[in-house]
């Protein structure tokens, strides 16, 4: 899958700059102007990593990362325009894995991004009970068990795997793993959700993948 970064800033022309050059690497990008709108996307679209502005209209980007942290282990790179040795040490306390000082260079930026995803998909496992995920190595364990899954199957449980828990409508499903390219009224990610449980079933998972009626699914949580 493409992946997702979340900027989080609130000044429109470094938005502007930061996204044009995300893209051009490949990158997918969410822009939020605020604190509020930012933590909403990052749980809505799950991203594979954060850029935070420190100096946001609504909360302190510091508060943000916290808060983030709270739920999720997405790299996130703080943007300040404070250089004071403290002010660093404490951003790295509330959880961010790296920082830049305005101004800055959007290719520096850029390869810093880079090195944060490559950090975190060589050493990032999803655990969720009995259920283990290893995106790098694209592998999927079920009680010990390799759980042998279609690419698009992988895709799939990894991405409900992200946030277990959260309901997701087919749409959702649809934009994020297949990206929006599947025709209307379209049964694949119905198709996909009964092989995958009957894959799971014979390891008595079968009932980790929970259907919400009318909206759509979502993974079990232990």
């Amino acid at each position: 899958m493409e992946q997702r970064i979340l900027l989080i800033e609130d000044n429109p022309d470094i938005t502007r700059v930061v996204q044009y050059e995300l893209e051009q690497a490949g990158y997918r990008v969410l822009a939020a102007p605020d604190g509020v709108t930012g933590l909403t996307a990052a749980r809505e679209h799950t991203p594979d990593l954060v850029i935070l502005d420190l100096g946001l209209p609504d909360f302190d980007g510091a508060e943000i990362a916290r808060r983030l942290r709270k739920t999720s282990s997405v790299p996130i790179i703080i943007l300040t325009a404070m250089d004071a040795v403290d002010r660093k040490v404490n951003l790295l306390e509330a959880g961010a894995d790296d920082y830049m000082t305005k101004p800055f260079h959007p290719e520096e930026l850029v390869a810093r991004v880079k090195v944060q995803l490559r950090h975190q998909q060589h050493g990032e496992v999803i655990s969720i009970g009995p259920l283990e995920i290893h995106p790098q190595k694209r592998l999927c364990h079920y009680n010990g068990h390799e759980v042998r899954l279609s690419p698009k199957e992988f895709d799939l449980l990894t991405f409900l795997a992200r946030q277990p828990g959260r309901v997701y409508s087919r749409q959702e499903i649809e934009r994020e793993v297949w990206n929006g390219e599947l025709p209307s009224n379209s049964n694949v990610v119905d198709v996909h959700m009964a092989n995958m449980r009957a894959k799971l079933r014979d390891l008595d998972g079968y009932g980790i993948i929970r259907t919400v009626r009318g909206i759509g699914y979502a993974l079990k949580t232990p």
